[in-house]
């Protein structure tokens, strides 16, 4: 099972450190079946798109409680063995969670498939949607229009052999 683990610049930099995503349990996003429901499609490259942008959306939310952390998203692809990721049937319905999951314990980086990376063009639509992510939260269609805005750029996809130049541990 494919999944999409959202982290920030400085998390993917810890990862790459420690060789692991992770220390489990921990969130990512994958084809779920509340996800297919959703999205209504049976074209998996579409339903993993929709995961993708999933864990985008939460790479956002880790950004906008880290001041520290640069403004660009950052999602992990990685395959998992089945069942090492379950939906929680609780919160199957509930639209914040379309296409969570659990994974149970930490994933060796070395296993991931791709990096997906805002572009530096991003960044000043990451920071702004950060600054207003509450508002939209709430409802406000304004901030959610700001949102939309980072939600607009897509993410580049990096090799896994590219981390240490993402992370600026590169030569």
């Amino acid at each position: 099972m494919r999944v999409y683990v959202p982290l920030t610049l400085s998390g993917l930099a810890e990862a790459y450190k420690t060789g692991e995503l992770g220390s489990g349990p921990f969130v990512a996003y994958a084809v779920t079946p509340a996800l297919r429901e959703w999205y209504l499609s049976d074209d998996i490259e579409e339903l993993e798109y929709a995961a993708l942008n999933r864990a985008a959306l939460a790479s956002l939310r880790l950004v906008a409680l880290d001041p520290g952390a640069p403004r660009r998203r950052v999602v992990v692809a990685v395959d998992v063995p089945d069942g090492a990721a379950v939906a929680d049937p609780d919160r199957a319905l509930d639209p914040v969670s379309l296409g969570e999951v659990r994974v149970g314990g930490a994933i060796a980086l070395a296993k991931a498939a791709a990096v997906h990376v805002d572009s530096d063009e991003a960044e000043p639509d990451v920071t702004a949607a950060t600054e207003v992510l509450g508002a939209a939260d709430r409802g406000d269609d304004d901030a959610q229009f700001v949102v939309d805005g980072a939600e607009d750029h897509e993410l580049l996809w990096f090799a896994t052999q590219e981390i240490p130049n993402l992370v600026g541990l590169g030569d």
